[in-house]
């Protein structure tokens, strides 16, 4: 059976995930803001639940419609089977949201829907009350300028939830846009990749995740496995198959930070993830950072400056981190910030840059490009070299 899956993203990351589901064999894509749908099967659920780095959920699309009043809303939710989905004691947790619409209230909107699933379970199960006490089953709600969709949850906590992170720092970065900065920075492990920011670790447990070609939701849960509509054989292929898939590739990540305590914690977090021995953690001032590796890479999400009393403290660290990265040949530098003076500061100008929201926070990833190596392509005329390209 065929299903109208979506997959959600934070706002900016659409493009990159559209690019990971693409890389995954899906075509005919849809890319929305904070969102890429397209039509797949139950086993495509559980590749994209096992698979995506840069998703938050993946969801099934139940029904899509205009409704301007609660009797339309009604309506159209009770159509919907819900027995195809939910048995008789599916604990029903319905969320919404309402953007430009007439039915705003998001408290009566999910109320009306929570009643439209009742009634519909009341003329298949011939029951008038349900007990509720079964697995969980989340549906949202979602109103955009007067057009309502109805969407299933397949995945339960969201996909940043790898589980090899349980402390982090004051302002830990989502595994979702660490993955992101990576693939955005196109490193692979040829290229030796540092952190001199690396707090509880994510970016260089994300990238080496890549580099190891390990799904991240390999070892957790979802809430769709819980489903008897979802056979568990096709979960299980999907993770075998995922297993078959991790490389023996050799290579070494570098995090450094200057707060001990948190680099104690991204060793605990790189054991967790069982990734001890392709990261190198250690207490370090970024005034101390050197590297002399050709076509070495920097991935970094620095301290913003958004706490009262740091801004000056941010303001020279910037400022440092401009010059020891003056001091490094070769090497291609990728930071994350909201700071608007991150430029000046650093004191090169970026070769690009890509606005992305670290939670609600509007950031940008600058880009400051080294040399890059070269790789072969071969064409049905010739072998030739030709330079790696952003």
């Amino acid at each position: 059976m065929e299903y109208n899956i979506t997959a959600t993203s934070t706002f900016g990351l659409e493009s990159v995930l559209a690019d990971e589901l693409r890389d995954l064999g899906f075509d005919d894509l849809k890319v929305e803001n904070g969102k890429v749908s397209f039509v797949g099967t139950e086993e495509d659920i559980a590749i994209c639940n096992i698979w995506l780095r840069t998703a938050d959920r993946v969801l099934i699309e139940l029904a899509q419609f205009y409704a301007e009043s609660f009797d339309e809303l009604f309506e159209e939710a009770s159509r919907i089977e819900w027995s195809e989905f939910m048995p008789i004691d599916a604990r029903m947790h319905v969320n919404g949201k309402s953007i430009k619409s007439k039915l705003f209230s998001i408290s009566d909107c999910q109320a009306i829907v929570k009643k439209a699933i009742i009634e519909n379970m009341k003329r298949k199960y011939k029951q008038n009350w349900f007990s509720e006490d079964g697995d969980m089953y989340k549906i949202e709600i979602a109103l955009l300028k007067d057009v309502a969709t109805i969407t299933l949850d397949t995945t339960g906590p969201g996909l940043h939830k790898r589980g090899y992170r349980e402390e982090s720092g004051n302002a830990p970065l989502k595994e979702t846009l660490a993955a992101a900065m990576v693939l955005l920075s196109k490193w692979d492990p040829s290229r030796a990749l540092s952190d001199p920011f690396c707090g509880s670790g994510t970016i260089p447990i994300e990238a080496a995740l890549i580099g190891r070609n390990i799904a991240p939701g390999i070892n957790r849960e979802f809430a769709g496995e819980k489903w008897s509509w979802l056979p568990p054989e096709v979960w299980t292929q999907v993770r075998e198959d995922a297993h078959s898939r991790v490389n023996d590739l050799e290579f070494r990540i570098l995090g450094s930070d200057i707060d001990g305590w948190v680099i104690k914690t991204a060793k605990e977090n790189a054991v967790k993830a069982g990734l001890e021995n392709y990261i190198a953690f250690q207490k370090l001032d970024v005034n101390d950072f050197a590297s002399r590796k050709k076509y070495s890479c920097i991935i970094t999400n620095p301290p913003y400056g958004e706490r009262i009393g740091d801004k000056e403290k941010v303001r020279q660290l910037y400022i440092d981190f401009g010059k020891v990265y003056k001091t490094l040949d070769e090497c291609s530098c990728f930071t994350l910030t909201s700071n608007p003076d991150f430029e000046d500061l650093f004191g090169i100008k970026a070769n690009k840059n890509r606005k992305l929201y670290n939670g609600n926070l509007l950031c940008y990833l600058y880009y400051h490009f080294g040399r890059l190596p070269r790789r072969i392509v071969e064409s049905d005329q010739e072998v030739k070299m030709t330079d790696l390209d952003y």
